[in-house]
């Protein structure tokens, strides 16, 4: 049964993605901006209730009180597609960094455009960073946005040991602003390349700001313990739940450490 409603929502959830970008596109062009943003939260909403329709799968998205105003960082764990998508919503101007190939997508790539998303060259770190921190800088000045960059870089499987990449740490330095870092273990439910989705209850937090002004070695070893913490908490919640996912050898290894014995079955790994 869950192969068959996990079938059913990628056929569900990439329809429904083509049958917006045509549906919307005269609405979304010809809107300003702010307003055309209606379009791409309303897709991550439905999507998520394709996902609760179809999967089982429900959500608890908590700590928006910790959102500021005005210009952030929103600092995601990242497990899965999932996490790509579900907190936009909640922003009032994302601002993502993306692959630059991904603006030459025809269709996909205007969309991308219409944003004003910032385009980098991963294959030139240094120069990249130098350069995503000026755009960044620029689009502030236009206008309060919140950047959503993931401080891991790729996605990695839920309980993998945290490997935290400078980069969020030269942002946070150059562009002086809160970081709000945000735990969740999303990868469980929606696995990273994998077919499967899974029904349960979805948590994610997002945690209080890390205020500017702290040294960089201050604030990294901040973000990595406030979000860890947190990840922690919600991998034994999901895990002792009564609708527990299967979980990955990762996470079963660090319940393991975190004393913690798992009721659910084990996933292959990821």
């Amino acid at each position: 049964m869950i192969v068959l409603r996990s079938l059913a929502f990628n056929i569900a959830f990439y329809v429904s993605l083509i049958f917006q970008m045509i549906f919307w596109t005269p609405f979304y062009f010809i809107s300003p901006r702010r307003i055309a943003w209606f379009v791409p939260k309303f897709w991550s909403r439905s999507s998520m209730w394709l996902q609760t329709a179809i999967v089982g799968t429900r959500f608890e998205i908590t700590g928006l009180e910790n959102l500021p105003e005005g210009s952030f960082i929103l600092a995601p764990k990242h497990q899965s597609f999932w996490d790509a998508i579900a907190f936009f919503p909640y922003l009032k101007d994302p601002l993502y960094i993306l692959k630059r190939e991904l603006m030459w997508i025809p269709f996909f790539g205007w969309y991308i455009a219409k944003m004003r998303m910032i385009p980098v060259n991963r294959g030139k770190r240094s120069a990249a960073l130098k350069a995503v921190t000026e755009a960044t800088r620029r689009e502030f000045a236009r206008n309060p946005r919140q950047l959503i960059i993931y401080p891991e870089g790729t996605r990695r499987a839920p309980g993998a040991e945290p490997n935290y990449k400078w980069g969020i740490v030269e942002l946070y330095s150059e562009l002086g602003i809160p970081v709000v870092p945000v735990a969740h273990v999303a990868g469980l439910y929606w696995p990273r390349r994998k077919f499967m989705r899974y029904p349960g209850t979805i948590k994610a937090r997002f945690l209080p700001a890390i205020p500017p002004g702290l040294s960089k070695e201050e604030f990294m070893k901040r973000l990595i313990a406030e979000t860890e913490a947190t990840v922690d908490e919600l991998l034994i919640d999901a895990a002792e739940a009564p609708d527990a996912p299967p979980l990955p050898p990762t996470a079963v290894d660090r319940l393991e450490k975190l004393g913690r014995s798992p009721r659910a079955s084990s996933a292959p790994a990821a």
